[in-house]
């Protein structure tokens, strides 16, 4: 099966364990993939899903990567347990984070976030023809290193005596996923520019609050995923560039646009400069963010 549908396969996955492990062995896969020169088709009247939502069947190995198909979108995306409930953001009950029960629900916050960005990363995957061959296997490396996150939080939070699905939880990552669905320069600014590298500027203020806490296990799973998440965020800001350039738009202007007409939400400070630099923001794109 293509490297694309395979990834569709793996979204469709509901169970957050065979997610974890659907991704992992995808993703090994890919990287054998990588370098060869694939003969491809893409079938006339588009791709079709694969039919079943369970454990995915990524197959013996990845002989092609098609990316000029156009895949039929199933229904019921992305894949994801019954628990935790979703509500709005702001019926989202604030814990301090000096009980055990507050630790636990920032750490399971920080998890579901993890999950989605598994699904944000296979869907940049399969929905987008036309991209380099390196896009793809960009975003499933993406794919890979944020099932590693989630792993990682769910066992400390196992720790903390919970599981994955014990708190509630919001859809804010996936919502914009839909509003970005029909263009790949839109999702490319609004999805890992825009809500995840807020994710650089919260990490090291949630990393204060745990180490204060005494929670320094937790401190240190928040390096791994504040180390991977600058080159997540990296990848979409070389996307989101190459894609400007190929559509010969200018990069800030087009991104204020986007940003009105899909809503994106208004970013405030406190920002990790730092982090965002060597995460690929410009000099006039830092300047902008902290001017409002």
């Amino acid at each position: 099966m293509d490297l694309r549908l395979q990834a569709l396969a793996v979204l469709r996955v509901c169970s957050p364990a065979d997610k974890l492990a659907a991704t992992a062995d995808l993703w090994a896969k890919a990287q054998a993939c990588k370098g060869k020169d694939d003969e491809v088709a893409a079938p006339a009247d588009g791709a079709r899903a694969p039919d079943a939502p369970g454990a995915a069947d990524t197959g013996t190995s990845i002989a092609s990567l098609d990316t000029t198909a156009m895949i039929e979108e199933p229904p019921g995306l992305p894949g994801r347990p019954e628990l935790p409930r979703l509500v709005e953001p702001r019926q989202v009950p604030q814990r301090s984070v000096h009980t055990r029960e507050g630790r636990a629900a920032l750490i399971h916050a920080i998890a579901h976030i993890e999950f989605n960005a598994i699904n944000l990363a296979l869907d940049a995957v399969w929905r987008y023809p036309g991209m380099p061959r390196a896009y793809y296997f960009d975003w499933l490396g993406v794919a890979a290193e944020e099932a590693g996150h989630h792993a990682m939080l769910v066992r400390h939070l196992a720790g903390l005596g919970h599981v994955y699905g014990d708190f509630e939880a919001h859809d804010g990552l996936w919502s914009m996923c839909v509003k970005t669905a029909d263009d790949v320069l839109a999702r490319m600014a609004l999805v890992p520019r825009t809500l995840e590298a807020r994710g650089l500027d919260a990490t090291p203020l949630i990393q204060g609050k745990l180490r204060q806490a005494g929670d320094l296990e937790a401190v240190a799973i928040l390096d791994v995923l504040l180390r991977d998440e600058v080159g997540h965020v990296a990848i979409g800001n070389h996307w989101y560039h190459w894609l400007c350039r190929a559509r010969g738009v200018e990069p800030l202007a087009h991104y204020r646009l986007l940003s009105r007409r899909h809503q994106a939400p208004r970013l405030r400070g406190p920002f990790n400069l730092e982090a965002r630099g060597r995460a690929g923001f410009s000099a006039a794109e830092l300047d902008d963010l902290q001017a409002g």
